[in-house]
């Protein structure tokens, strides 16, 4: 063979291991809200996601400044519609087709890699009332034809993520699953329009929120280290409640002909704050234990392989809805900064690093003043106006920061506010109750902190920090196993030189 053919081998040798990525979790992704006051650039998100192996994200919405910052990334997207959206693209395919060119064509054709369209977002909750219920299968339908136009069937896949409580079991065992009877009929439709069209059902399965509403709930059975209270159905023992769900979905499948049906969760994770049972170690114990089974492949007792899974969520979201609970602004498995909560073992020692580039605002704090009575007439009312503009729900029962005494509780009240309006010259004025200090205040407990506000502003490009000890580790692992790679591809340069 010619000397420039051998020297091409060696610039494809030098390409692989310039290319050696971050290993992923196969079948992990994760979602991402941006219901927060000052949410992070989405450049440092994407960077975020890709140094953590995360290549899987579900979005909420078609927001611009996100789909901008996931282009060339690598990442796959689901893209999901609001429910409010679903009336007017039931209402004819024209404005199905017009979301379609300006939300998917466009991203498409500019390295947005998006593989599905998640079409509402569990529409048939009770407590919305039937409000979505005549409106979801004709918006999936007008939405699956847009795509066919646009030249994306093939590409793209619509889904429709349903809450749990779309089937359900009368005597509690998985085996006797089935379709809630009065969606059963509109359920069939649309797993049948699904499967015709190649597409999966999405589903999203939440243990902490049979916990939260059922004080009797054992709490071993929300894990998955096992219990001594199994589910017996007939041959199996269920010692968690995904499998049990789960399968409770899988059972209602084969019951009416879908028996090979895909499924993905599209939402699963556990809560670090604003409940009792809403703490650091349960979410690390049940994500944990949810990442071991990815890792090794671990399937349900009626389906072995695992479903693709969205851990719910990236960052927490302090301008998010808290009408469910408190706990609603804390499902993060990163803080609202993109620092790591707590630890997670991804395999072979890889575990969560935190957002680069991040900036923040001045270190001061606004806290109650040391001449402020904590009798004084005023300061109540000027705790809850502080609560009502600015994320207080970890001051609550069974919170990170319920039980505080009185100064320090109007000192978070008052920081948050501070920070939550960019310190900003008057947002620190309370009634003459509060004042501002460069001095760190503390609440004497290691689970709740005065925070200081990320700046907008002053995001900067991620740069590659010093390499923990860890990351070492992992990299060395990684290098070792591609240097097989290596070695046969020196012996094919050397063969053909």
């Amino acid at each position: 063979m010619e000397p420039h053919n051998s020297s091409f081998l060696w610039v494809l040798l030098l390409i692989f291991m310039l290319n050696l990525k971050t290993p992923s979790v196969q079948g992990l992704g994760v979602n991402w809200g941006t219901r927060a006051t000052h949410p992070l650039s989405p450049d440092i998100v994407v960077k975020l996601m890709k140094d953590n192996g995360i290549n899987k994200v579900k979005l909420f919405e078609a927001e611009a400044w996100v789909l901008d910052a996931l282009k060339n990334s690598g990442i796959q997207v689901m893209l999901g519609i609001p429910n409010d959206f679903l009336a007017p693209l039931a209402s004819g395919v024209a404005i199905a087709e017009n979301w379609v060119t300006k939300n998917v064509s466009a991203y498409v054709s500019r390295g947005v890699d998006i593989r599905y369209v998640a079409v509402g977002n569990e529409p048939f909750l009770k407590t919305y009332k039937n409000m979505f219920t005549n409106a979801t299968l004709p918006a999936l339908q007008n939405i699956q034809a847009a795509l066919i136009k646009a030249g994306l069937g093939r590409q793209v896949k619509v889904t429709v993520p349903l809450n749990a409580d779309v089937y359900e079991s009368g005597s509690g065992v998985p085996s006797e699953g089935d379709f809630r009877p009065d969606i059963h009929g509109l359920m069939i439709s649309i797993v049948k329009f699904l499967n015709d069209n190649g597409a999966p059902l999405t589903i999203n399965i939440y243990p902490f929120l049979s916990l939260y509403a059922d004080p009797h709930f054992p709490v071993d059975f929300a894990f998955f280290a096992g219990t001594n209270a199994p589910v017996v159905d007939g041959s199996v023992s269920y010692t968690n409640v995904f499998d049990a769900n789960y399968d409770t979905l899988v059972s209602a499948l084969e019951k009416n002909g879908f028996s090979s049906m895909p499924i993905i969760v599209g939402e699963i994770g556990w809560p670090t704050d604003g409940d009792v049972n809403a703490n650091v170690q349960y979410a690390r114990k049940f994500n944990q234990g949810l990442l071991s089974r990815i890792i090794q492949g671990q399937g349900t007792p009626k389906r072995k392989t695992p479903p693709d899974i969205y851990l719910f969520g990236l960052i927490d979201e302090d301008a998010k809805s808290i009408d469910p609970g408190n706990f609603e602004r804390h499902w993060g498995i990163f803080n609202y900064d993109g620092s790591v909560k707590y630890k997670l073992d991804f395999g072979s020692n890889k575990t969560l690093v935190p957002a680069k580039g991040v900036r923040y605002l001045p270190a001061q704090w606004c806290v109650m003043a040391p001449d402020a009575s904590e009798t004084d007439p005023k300061l109540a009312d000027s705790i809850s106006y502080a609560c009502t503009y600015a994320d207080c729900t970890s001051l609550g029962y069974g919170s990170s920061c319920g039980g505080l005494d009185a100064r320090s509780n109007a000192s978070y009240a008052f920081n948050k506010y501070f920070q939550t309006f960019n310190q900003q010259q008057g947002s620190c004025n309370f009634n003459n109750l509060s004042v501002i200090t460069k001095i760190p205040p503390t609440t004497g407990r290691a689970s709740c902190k005065y925070d200081i506000m990320i700046d907008l502003g002053k995001h900067v490009k991620a740069r590659s920090p010093r390499t923990s000890a860890a990351a070492i580790r992992w990299r060395s692992l990684d290098y070792s196993c591609s240097l097989v790679v290596v070695f046969l591809l020196s012996l094919i340069v050397g063969w053909v030189a």
